[in-house]
């Protein structure tokens, strides 16, 4: 046991403690926000379970292997049936399934739960192929009315979040079918077309972070890209005064030629073709 064990104590002794770090997350990044405990708990039992499923079924192997292993040609004896053993392998698969739906329906409940005052709402607005922010921030005595953030396909749009407050992303599509996605929230959620989707999520770690659409949407699907800025309030509303001082007031729904069918679009007179 001990010689089984020096190889892996070798290979984390000479891992960064930020390297053993992203090992015990299992290759998820660090958790920006409430929800990675509920998600990342169920990421990593899941992963538990599967290791405990995987290294049962190899021992198993292991033991048929050794046990019955045999210098001749004979065939073994065959048995047609086996009933105890029968039933475990039809009851296990229902035991695993059941234990792991009821891990997700507990994570699923928690992150889905809804407050109706969130601190912070933000419209968000997909469309072939970058992202409009609408923010609701006309009750906010440091701004005093709504403005936007308006991304292009050669211009990645920023976001901004207040920390440690709760943020409601209101999500809508006006072409075809879309993914908001935050890898750091360790949560995304689909954006459709005439469907309102929202999505609520308290930030809680400041830096800027990576968001993306996680939907396979036509041509240029990997220039659906966004930056969030994880801030603090002051600077938050700082930002927000900034959208204001350029004219960026009200809100945007998206390009006012938007074509479901994708044929042609134009984002601030720059024209993007299918091909």
């Amino acid at each position: 046991m001990a010689l089984a064990s020096t190889p892996a104590l070798l290979f984390l002794a000479g891992c960064s403690s930020q390297d053993v770090a992203a090992l015990k997350r299992l290759g998820l990044p660090v958790s920006a926000s409430d929800n990675g405990a509920p998600i990342g708990d169920l990421w990593i039992g899941s992963w538990i379970a599967a290791g405990i499923v995987g290294l049962t079924v190899w021992g198993m192997i292991g033991y048929v292997v050794l046990r019955y292993r045999s210098d001749n040609n004979n065939m073994p004896r065959q048995n047609r049936y086996n009933l105890p053993m029968e039933i475990f392998y039809t009851t296990a698969p229902f035991v695993i399934i059941g234990v792991l739906f009821y891990y997700t329906i507990l994570a699923q409940n928690t992150v889905t739960r809804k407050d109706p005052n969130p601190a912070v709402t933000v419209d968000v607005v997909a469309q072939k192929w970058s992202w409009t922010f609408n923010y609701r921030s006309a009750s906010n005595p440091a701004v005093g009315e709504n403005v936007y953030e308006v991304g292009t396909i050669s211009a990645t749009p920023d976001l901004y979040l207040p920390v440690n407050q709760l943020v409601q992303f209101n999500l809508n599509a006006v072409d075809v079918n879309h993914s908001f996605w935050v890898p750091a929230f360790y949560d995304k959620m689909d954006v459709i077309p005439g469907r309102n989707n929202n999505l609520q999520v308290i930030p809680q770690r400041e830096g800027v972070y990576r968001g993306k659409c996680a939907e396979l949407c036509g041509t240029y699907h990997q220039a659906m890209l966004f930056t969030v800025h994880i801030v603090s309030e002051a600077e938050y509303n700082a930002y927000l005064k900034t959208l204001a001082a350029k004219g960026q007031v009200g809100e945007v729904r998206g390009p006012a030629n938007a074509d479901p069918q994708g044929t042609a679009k134009v984002y601030e007179g720059e024209e993007v073709a299918d091909r």
